[in-house]
């Protein structure tokens, strides 16, 4: 089976996580600039989800670049991640309302920690049904990014129970990270 309906839903499903966000935010009690201060905690979450939701599908629309047939396994794996990834409307307006708290900052980084886990389930599943020597399986050999990520999650996790804001900068660090696209499947296709 080919990849199209995949991408297709899985566009959608991306789609609908920036509307559930979006419709979020509230619109400011009063014609002033300063009624926008107390949204700025919240726009500024709802700003890094949009990020990361932008990076998930830029990544994801270039693994699928490089993924010839989709099999059972990439078709569970793929809703594994929309799973986790569903989940950044709640705690992305957890963290908005409770940014210096550690809880909701913890959530919020095990929603990105566990989002990136299952794109790297995404990534063995695809390469076990297509082999090492395709695309897909030269091009994500090597993984320094994806480490660096799920490090970078886990220490903000931890952070955020000493010190939320340290969390939040960390996660804002992994975005930044990655607003480099990741340009290993494009070198592999040329």
């Amino acid at each position: 089976m080919t990849t199209s309906r995949l991408e297709a839903f899985s566009d959608g499903v991306l789609a609908i996580i920036i509307t559930i966000m979006v419709l979020d935010l509230k619109v400011p009690l009063g014609d002033g600039l300063m009624s926008l201060k107390p949204y700025i905690p919240k726009f500024l979450n709802y700003l890094i989800s949009f990020v990361y939701v932008g990076i998930y599908w830029n990544n994801h629309h270039h693994l699928f670049q490089a993924i010839n047939k989709v099999n059972g396994a990439v078709l569970w794996s793929n809703l594994h991640l929309l799973f986790w990834l569903s989940l950044l409307p709640v705690s992305t307006g957890w963290m908005g309302e409770n940014h210096d708290s550690s809880w909701p900052v913890a959530l919020y980084g095990f929603v990105l920690f566990m989002s990136s886990v299952a794109f790297m389930i995404i990534e063995k599943v695809a390469i076990k049904g297509e082999g090492k020597e395709s695309v897909i399986g030269q091009s994500v050999k090597k993984n320094a990014k994806e480490m660096i990520s799920s490090i970078g999650y886990i220490l903000g996790i931890v952070a955020s129970f000493f010190y939320p804001i340290v969390g939040i900068i960390i996660y804002f660090i992994v975005a930044v990270i990655w607003l480099i696209p990741d340009k290993r499947i494009e070198r592999e296709m040329n």
